[in-house]
């Protein structure tokens, strides 16, 4: 059964601030190829301190970061 998935909205949220990946990842310590694949929502299970760092270094709130999208 497909319950459906979830999708971060990063690309989305990163234009509208004008910040750059190379800039988030380099501001939170991120590694970019794990940034990459949250970014093209490649991600096999989610870490709950980066949405953490996300959120905080973005002033938004989880829901604006991931949405749940329903499969039909």
């Amino acid at each position: 059964m497909d319950y459906g998935k979830i999708e971060f909205q990063i690309e989305k949220l990163l234009k509208e601030r004008g910040i750059s990946k190379n800039q988030i990842c380099k501001d939170l310590d991120i590694p970019r190829a794990n940034f990459n694949r949250y970014c093209r929502n490649e991600f096999q299970r989610i870490d709950a301190g980066l949405v953490c760092k996300l959120c905080h270094y973005l002033n938004i709130e989880i829901g604006e970061l991931m949405i749940y999208i329903k499969n039909d």
